[in-house]
């Protein structure tokens, strides 16, 4: 019996081995010809790529592939191609457009198939590439979209050819005048050594160290090392810009290179599949009229993008208030017990939605959320006044614009229609409206650091006109794409205020986490 069935045994497993083989070769062949075909001059033709649908039997391709069959120098190859592959597809998801900076998400949010795993293109580059082999020639190979980016090829990598082509295409690169800039002691090189510093030594010796081993000239050792702004914009054949729809960046200074190509954009929504919380802890306290008032509030958001343009999530807002005589406690009291009242409680919680309306503003995001009061007395009226929160539901809606200014700076504009205690009865509080106006100026000295100035003017809609200003200044850091933490202190005025020569100011501690 076993006799009888062993040719087919050995015929199945020869015909599974084959398939199995054929099928990266297959991939290799079709990317060969697709970067033929639609690569000139190390930039990519995404007009006639998109035109043509070439691309979509390689994204199938890469999506189905079995990557456990491949190891060494063939799954390496392999997943050098599927990056630049992937790059391009995503491009071309969202073409036409200036930059791959302007689509939310492209590198750490946005996913695409490999393997049958859900991959951003950072974790394709970093877990499966850059982790896995440590070789930083790979940062030479790996194509990110940008025109600063080494240029693609015109050809697929290939097991048999990969550690020429790997050699081939550093020298390239580092013997480039554009990107290795020398001039006399001076030496420019690309943000790419900066950000992945440790793959190439860490110390800047280490770095020009690494460098001269493919330079035909050797950077000196006593050079004056810096780091020119990176190139952000579309890696196309030049000419092509005229097929282009407008974006936001055509009204203001590009985010093409710099700090600011990096940096987390607050106002644009997130990417479809991905989830945002964020915690933002705002502490306000004021002496006037004889008594210290001062709220913390902790508001938790979360949010998950049903689309990349339409965003929907839930906030709760959690109150701990403490009222003291004048002078006897100090800003950070409220969040112990004491004083002449204190009090912590849920105050609302509701849902929220957020939405990019145009494709060609990719940081214009409107957000609206509706909070549903659900804590007991909130106004006072049974505590002797003593103010916590509105009775009534609060319609709070939110209109962002980000405009990136030159490589390291950002205005930040912000439009609010704030519609409080809704259906109240209360006297001289029905449908009480009002209109915050914010403008943001930040700087971004790293790219991962930020450091803002603020100013907002609010004025009242109503019987008895009433308004207030703040301003502050603040700072984030991001420690990783999907972390960031921020600090704003401002000094508050009002109509109240200013009559009674009080003040006030605002502390505040915000994390974000992307998950």
């Amino acid at each position: 019996m076993f006799r009888s069935i062993l040719p087919l045994l050995l015929a199945f497993f020869a015909f599974t081995s084959v398939s199995a083989a054929a099928a990266p070769q297959s991939f290799i062949a079709d990317a060969d010809a697709l970067f033929k075909q639609h690569v000139q001059s190390g930039r990519v033709d995404y007009a006639s790529l998109k035109s043509s649908g070439a691309i979509d039997p390689l994204v199938a391709k890469i999506a189905a592939v079995d990557l456990s069959s491949l190891s060494g120098n063939e799954r390496k190859a392999y997943l050098i191609n599927a990056y630049n592959i992937l790059v391009i597809n995503q491009a071309l998801e969202n073409y036409p457009l200036k930059s791959v900076m302007d689509v939310s998400g492209f590198f750490d949010g946005k996913k695409q198939t490999v393997g049958g795993r859900k991959l951003t293109l950072n974790q394709l580059e970093k877990e499966l590439l850059l982790k896995e082999y440590n070789d930083a020639r790979l940062h030479f190979v790996l194509v990110c979209g940008a025109t600063g980016c080494p240029p693609i090829t015109n050809f697929a990598y290939t097991a048999g050819k990969l550690e020429a082509q790997l050699d081939q295409q550093t020298k390239a690169a580092l013997n480039d005048a554009t990107f290795i800039r020398t001039s006399g002691s001076t030496a420019q090189l690309s943000q790419i050594f900066d950000w992945y510093k440790a793959d190439f030594g860490g110390s800047k010796t280490n770095v020009v160290n690494w460098i001269n081993q493919y330079r035909k000239a050797p950077i000196a050792a006593n050079a004056t090392v810096s780091y020119y702004p990176y190139d952000w914009s579309l890696n196309k054949p030049a000419g092509s810009a005229s097929v282009e729809t407008p974006t936001a960046t055509d009204a203001t200074p590009s985010s093409g290179g710099g700090n600011n190509a990096s940096r987390y954009v607050v106002s644009s929504t997130i990417p479809k599949g991905s989830v945002e919380v964020k915690i933002f802890n705002n502490l306000y306290s004021q002496e006037a009229a004889n008594e210290r008032s001062s709220f913390f509030t902790s508001l938790t958001s979360a949010i998950y993008g049903v689309s990349d343009r339409i965003n929907v999530g839930l906030d709760v807002r959690v109150r701990r208030v403490r009222y003291d005589q004048e002078g006897l406690a100090s800003n950070f009291d409220v969040l112990r017990s004491g004083g002449d009242y204190s009090r912590t409680t849920v105050a609302t919680i509701g849902p929220k939605v957020r939405i990019a309306p145009f494709n060609q503003l990719p940081n214009f995001s409107i957000q609206s959320a509706f909070w549903i009061p659900v804590g007991d007395d909130l106004t006072g009226a049974e505590n002797g006044g003593r103010f916590v929160d509105f009775d009534g539901p609060t319609w709070f809606t939110q209109v962002f614009n980000d405009f990136p200014i030159g490589d390291n700076f950002s205005f930040f504009a912000e439009v609010d229609f704030n519609l409080e205690d809704i259906g109240s009865k209360e006297a001289g509080r029905i449908n009480r409206f009002s209109t915050p106006l914010t403008g943001i100026v930040s700087y971004f000295p790293t790219p991962k650091a930020t450091i803002y100035g603020l100013a907002s003017y609010a004025p009242y809609w109503q019987s008895e006109p009433d308004y207030f200003y703040q301003l502050g200044a603040g700072a984030k850091y991001q420690f990783t794409p999907n972390l960031e933490l921020e600090l704003l202190y401002t000094a508050f005025d009002n109509q109240f205020l200013s009559s009674v020569d009080g003040n006030a100011s605002t502390v505040n501690l915000g994390l974000r986490f992307n998950l």
